[in-house]
């Protein structure tokens, strides 16, 4: 990537911080570990909608199987916002799904905010915070951009808004 600070402030920039989005969620889709290794910076962090801090490393092992399509057999990212400051970025999104725990299943949504540096010609992200929405927040499924069905991505063709 292009370290000009016209990039930076660039369309390009911002489809590629797109980019790492989606791949950010297929990555903890899929349980791909070395790809979501690859675009976390060194001193990374989770923090988690109870507030629980989450290092880099025990970070990446809870990705190993942090999710199961049995358990979670919906999941959808929408409502997308990336704004550039210099090298730093905000990628925010949020995600529906729908979750089965004991014969019951139950529908949520989380948006997140993901901070980015542009470091060494590369976006790295820094720090992943998600948040609980109550339900009057939700935001609509027209602004679905990804949709995974049992752990599937699907095609957003037949998805009517």
């Amino acid at each position: 990537m292009n370290s000009h600070p016209a990039y930076l402030q660039s369309l390009q920039a911002q489809r590629d911080l797109s980019e790492l989005n989606a791949r950010f969620i297929h990555n903890f889709i899929t349980n791909d570990v070395g790809s979501h290794d690859a675009i976390l910076h060194p001193g990374f962090i989770y923090i988690a909608s109870n507030g629980r801090r989450v290092e880099r490393q025990p970070y990446l092992k809870e990705r190993e199987t942090g999710f199961d399509p049995d358990l979670i057999p919906y999941w959808d990212v929408r409502d997308e916002l990336i704004s550039v400051f210099g090298p730093v970025a905000l990628v925010r999104s949020t995600n529906k799904y729908i979750e089965r725990h004991n014969g019951k299943e139950t529908t949520g949504m989380a948006c997140y905010t993901d901070t980015y540096l542009f470091e060494d010609g590369a976006w790295k992200c820094l720090q992943a915070q998600i948040t609980s929405v109550a339900p009057e927040h939700w935001p609509t499924d027209d602004t679905i951009i990804s949709l995974y069905l049992k752990g599937v991505k699907q095609s957003l063709s037949g998805l009517s808004g």
